[in-house]
């Protein structure tokens, strides 16, 4: 039976401590019974209350932790709403590269090194590839298990090993056991196998089925067979049938509590073609997708699919800032420019980025307009030119440069005159329209 607000609420502290995010333990207690937290969210729960609700504490979607304990491993599923804007989605998918069977020892492991150096930057946060996908299907025994200790030695990311066949799987997966690798994977024909190898070696298990019932039947024997970790296979290149599935899946585990399902989903859409790969791999980004396995290594398929994966697992309810202070980029002196711009993190960033690119050293004032971007921030009254002249007091920015000369976004030519009448910056200048626009802007206008 389902607990009510009221079940869980008797087993609270009822302190109304505010540690759990909420401000009364009713509160909580009602967003437990709803499926939207989970009743160890409250730092305080005595042990007796873990007991009494064992498993209804437990989130409809499992928790699944893949690779080593640490910055090295990650963890999917954990999600507890079907739409973003209906909380936020809190665990992003994570990117796996293949690692071709058929590729030499020294190929495997230039492709390796590729995939560790598959990191990028945007917007101030660290975008990369998560996994290395090794195929080991027609491998001996020997050289699958060979093959995942010589690539598991070097790899910044966790492993999954593709391989359908038990015998080889295990002596792979035995060579790297303690790293934790995600077995892929287990099937209606093979279950008993896998299971056997995910459990003797405590790693997580993905398994795959032509129905919903079929898979739901794995995983409830993975878990009397002592495998908690598990994800559910989904074939990525039928994608309206993978995306109805996976959909079915997740809404069966977090409307109906149906935990047979209630795990973290894996795609696999690798293909010839990186346009396509892209286009399928964003598509299982937006819809649920925890693991996503391609075979394009080159930036300009990753980082699409990345940005959609920092874009919509970001908190719709929390604004995308940055501190508002002043900033140095590059070697700035008493001479060097001075901008402002708003604590929006992409506009920032942007504006940063293309300083960078001018090679010309400026300061950056941040001014706090509750992360909104510059026009934004006009329309909705966040940012004004007293607001701008009272942030450059409080950082000192007429203590950095011995020039009186402020250059403002092309986007609030209106605050010329008010800046230039009621502050020390007596020459504002207007800058471009957009950020690109300002590597042009310092070589050209400002002297």
């Amino acid at each position: 039976m389902a607990m009510t607000a009221m079940d869980i609420y008797k087993n609270l502290p009822k302190t109304n401590c505010k540690d759990c995010g909420f401000p009364t333990c009713l509160a909580f207690a009602m967003q437990v019974a709803a499926k939207q937290k989970a009743l160890i969210d409250c730092p305080h729960l005595s042990d007796e209350a873990k007991d009494a609700f064992s498993d209804s504490s437990t989130p409809p979607m499992k928790l699944v932790h893949i690779g080593p304990e640490g910055d090295s491993g990650f963890e999917i599923g954990q999600e507890t709403v079907m739409f973003r804007h209906e909380e936020k989605f809190h665990n992003h998918p994570v990117l796996a590269v293949k690692i071709a069977v058929a590729l030499s020892d020294d190929e495997a492991k230039a492709r390796s090194e590729g995939i560790n150096k598959a990191v990028f930057t945007r917007v101030g946060e660290e975008i990369a590839v998560g996994m290395a996908a090794v195929e080991i299907e027609g491998l001996s025994a020997d050289a699958a298990a060979a093959r995942a200790k010589s690539l598991c030695e070097t790899s910044r990311v966790p492993l999954v090993l593709m391989g359908c066949d038990p015998v080889t799987m295990g002596a792979a997966v035995g060579a790297v056991a303690d790293k934790k690798p995600l077995i892929y994977r287990a099937t209606p024909d093979n279950s008993e196998a896998m299971i056997k190898v995910a459990a003797e070696n405590k790693c997580p298990l993905a398994a795959g089925a032509e129905s919903l019932e079929k898979l739901a039947d794995i995983t409830q024997a993975a878990k009397g067979g002592g495998v908690e970790d598990l994800v559910l296979v989904f074939d990525g290149h039928q994608t309206a049938r993978a995306v109805r599935d996976i959909t079915s899946a997740r809404r069966a585990a977090l409307k109906k509590n149906f935990r047979p399902l209630g795990f973290p989903a894996m795609v696999d859409v690798a293909c010839d073609d990186p346009a396509t790969e892209t286009v399928l791999a964003t598509a299982f980004v937006a819809k649920y997708a925890g693991i996503i396995v391609i075979n394009g290594l080159d930036g300009s398929e990753l980082i699409p699919i990345l940005t959609a994966v920092q874009n919509i697992y970001t908190d719709p309810q929390v604004p995308n800032t940055v501190e508002a202070k002043l900033c140095e980029v590059g070697d700035v002196n008493e001479d060097s420019p001075l901008l402002f711009t708003t604590n929006f993190a992409l506009t920032y960033f942007s504006v940063e980025g293309e300083v960078e690119r001018s090679k010309v050293p400026c300061y950056i004032s941040v001014v706090d307009t509750e992360g909104l971007g510059v026009l934004n921030a006009y329309a909705g009254d966040k940012i004004s030119a007293e607001m701008v002249v009272k942030t450059l007091e409080a950082q000192g920015a007429a203590e950095k440069v011995k020039h009186r000369r402020l250059v403002i976004p092309g986007l609030l030519p209106t605050f010329r005159a008010e800046i230039e009448d009621t502050s020390v910056w007596k020459e504002v200048i207007i800058g471009p329209e957009n950020a690109t626009g300002i590597p042009k802007f310092l070589a050209e206008t400002w002297k």
